[in-house]
């Protein structure tokens, strides 16, 4: 789906977060990041991955990763899922839908037979110097930690 591919320079963005903070790409230079995209915060499948990869926050930071989710919804329904889970990183309320254009996310989606436009849920593994070393497409919500750290 995205037009991006391992060793591409990660597109650099700006976007307002669930409590309105404007997050940058660059925040994160000489860091490790996790970017992932999800359809729709609070569904049971983005639950589970977003859950998933809080639980394991901790092993994260060992290995010196920060973790960014980003999906189109509302600032106020990101911080809804927020706070109902308490996940420890941040979450883009992308509305506008530039940064999920940017990394190539969005498009034709088939559900229950009906074609519609949206989010894939994709991981995106970006290094410290802004260059992605990893894409996931096929994200396994219950175990997405296991995909991206190997250790």
């Amino acid at each position: 789906m995205t037009h991006l591919k391992v060793g591409d320079k990660a597109p650099d963005f700006s976007a307002l977060d669930e409590q309105g903070n404007t997050i940058s790409l660059s925040d994160y230079k000489g860091k490790k990041l996790v970017v992932f995209f999800y359809p729709k915060a609070s569904t049971p499948g983005c639950t589970a991955e977003a859950c998933n990869l809080n639980d394991n926050y901790d092993r994260f930071k060992a290995q010196g990763y920060e973790i960014l989710g980003v999906s189109a919804d509302t600032a106020k329904r990101q911080s809804n899922f927020k706070n109902k889970y308490d996940f420890q990183y941040p979450l883009l309320a992308d509305e506008d839908k530039a940064v999920i254009e940017a990394f190539g996310v969005w498009g034709p989606k088939k559900f229950m037979g009906k074609e519609y436009d949206g989010i894939h849920r994709t991981t995106f593994i970006i290094d410290q110097g802004g260059v992605i070393t990893d894409i996931i497409a096929k994200v396994k919500t219950k175990a997405h930690t296991d995909q991206i750290l190997t250790e």
